[in-house]
């Protein structure tokens, strides 16, 4: 089935970024569009990265999910696919806004756990709301958005930034 992805927000563009930021993302990323993969498979072939990229997948909605068996072992295991077959980007924005998604996806990983960390100290249970994060933290929405985007930990949930379970 082919289903294509249409990016028409600039903070969508983040998640397909991060993607492929590292080799290791890149190959999954292939290896899942090509063939169903169980996270067995993948980590024996990538590694603990390559798990790590699985569930980064998985929060980007880029892999769908299925339960399967093998022959081998009857207990069955989900497995990786990826969901869309292309991309369509379609995105305007100001420049400014621009930079803030670019500076979000190229900002060095240690830089962005700091931030990250900050985030996830002030998020409680119901989620705090994002213009109070985005003043706390001196950034704009537009930042803010692309750094939510790259969590492996938050999540939006309307106006609300909370912590993926």
């Amino acid at each position: 089935m082919n289903r294509i992805k249409f990016v028409n927000e600039p903070a969508e563009l983040v998640p397909i970024l991060m993607a492929v930021d590292k080799e290791v993302k890149r190959e999954v990323l292939k290896d899942v569009s090509d063939n169903w993969r169980t996270a067995r498979e993948i980590e024996e072939k990538f590694g603990e990265e390559g798990l790590d990229a699985l569930k980064f997948f998985e929060k980007m909605n880029l892999v769908e999910t299925k339960w399967q068996t093998s022959e081998s072992d009857p207990e069955p295991e989900k497995s990786y696919h990826a969901f869309y077959t292309s991309f369509h980007i379609n995105a305007s924005s100001p420049v400014n806004e621009m930079c803030d998604i670019l500076a979000a996806v190229v900002m060095p990983e240690n830089e962005y756990r700091k931030i990250e960390d900050k985030i996830l100290k002030e998020v409680d249970e119901e989620g705090k709301f994002s213009g109070d994060i985005a003043d706390d933290l001196g950034v704009s929405q537009t930042m803010l958005k692309g750094l939510i985007k790259r969590s492996f930990k938050l999540e939006f949930k309307g106006h609300q930034i909370r912590k993926l379970k």
